[in-house]
């Protein structure tokens, strides 16, 4: 007597796996600039969550009796033109922006992620969504976030859209490239063959063997989407007065380069550090997780 059982075939393991293993973290921390990097933006996270409680002062709080005054005594950094301590509001812009950039990465990650996966399976959708990825990549971020101003208002949400579609239509490519490759592979037939359901083929052989390619694109991402973010912020289109925000703090300083040049320049550091220490940490995660750079 014999017993047929259907079962099937478990997907290899691959880079995706690997993302959990503990000896990750000890190959990054290995690298002293990724190190570096890491516990700076460590740092920057930790005081950003607990501002509350870092921030020396109310970053709110208006004083015309101490506008602009440079940095050093009880104000670390100085004040801005209104007379509000600049290391507070720093604190507190640093919060603003990196939700930025999180949430635009997030969703526009995932969005995208879904539509290259599933233009990959679906080979009659893979026109059709490529297409609307090409029309989304004709249309810049800074365009977008002035139409959506234009209609909604500047503002917060402006700014995450348009950071959500300026994810997407990268990470769609880079998602259904990934997929491509998978989808080749033998597992993926035999899951065919076994009358495995769409959805598991997709899921647990599709994307689990595609999340740490997508991973590593979004952790290189993750900077430019900064960017774009306090670009949009500079230009009046993201969080408005009194909103504290490192784009639009650097643009209230502009008018005051030559009286008062930290007013502007403190958060644009800022900026530049967050950015650099995230390009800098996602070339490290990128050399571990990435197979091709292995061989």
């Amino acid at each position: 007597m014999s017993t047929t059982i259907n079962a099937a075939p478990a997907a290899p393991a691959t880079a995706s796996s690997e993302m959990s293993r503990p000896s990750v973290l000890r190959r990054i921390m290995r690298d002293r600039v990724a190190g570096a990097a890491a516990t700076i933006l460590t740092v920057v996270v930790v005081a950003a969550l607990f501002a509350e409680w870092v921030a020396p002062y109310d970053p709110y709080a208006i004083n015309l009796l101490n506008v602009m005054a440079p940095p050093g005594g009880d104000h670390l950094l100085g004040t801005d033109s209104n007379g509000r301590d600049i290391l507070s509001r720093l604190i507190y812009g640093t919060r603003n922006t990196l939700m930025l950039g999180l949430v635009g990465v997030i969703f526009g990650g995932l969005l995208g992620g879904l539509l290259g996966i599933l233009a990959a399976f679906y080979k009659p959708l893979d026109g059709w969504i490529m297409r609307l990825v090409d029309v989304l990549l004709a249309f810049p971020a800074i365009l977008i976030g002035l139409a959506v101003a234009a209609i909604a208002g500047a503002g917060m949400t402006a700014v995450l859209i348009a950071l959500v579609v300026a994810t997407i239509p990268d990470v769609a490519r880079v998602a259904r490239g990934a997929a491509i490759g998978v989808m080749e592979q033998e597992f993926m037939e035999a899951g065919r063959a076994l009358g495995v359901s769409d959805f598991t083929l997709i899921w647990r052989y599709l994307t689990l063997n595609c999340i740490s390619t997508i991973f590593v694109f979004l952790t290189l991402r993750f900077g430019q989407i900064i960017l774009i973010g306090s670009a949009l912020s500079f230009l009046g289109m993201g969080a408005q007065p009194p909103t504290a925000e490192l784009g639009m703090m650097a643009a209230q300083g502009r008018d005051f380069l030559f009286m008062a040049p930290h007013i502007a320049t403190v958060p644009s550091l800022a900026i530049f550090v967050i950015v650099l220490c995230a390009n800098l940490l996602g070339d490290a995660i990128r050399d571990v997780l990435d197979p091709r750079l292995q061989q």
